[in-house]
């Protein structure tokens, strides 16, 4: 995937993670932390390829 793609992605998940994390449902609390730090690492893979397409 593309700079772009990645950060897009990265962020979508990051949102969904931190709505999930409001819920009363522990497991579902959970869920939501596991997708924000997954958000995270896409939009920091996104950041890397981009830097990498610069230079």
């Amino acid at each position: 995937m593309g700079e772009f793609t990645d950060k897009a992605k990265g962020a979508v998940k990051e949102a969904v993670g931190e709505a999930k994390q409001r819920s009363h449902d522990p497991e579902t609390r959970a869920e939501g932390r596991a997708q924000e730090i997954d958000g995270k690492a896409d939009k920091a893979k996104g950041k890397v390829k981009g830097a990498i397409n610069r230079i």
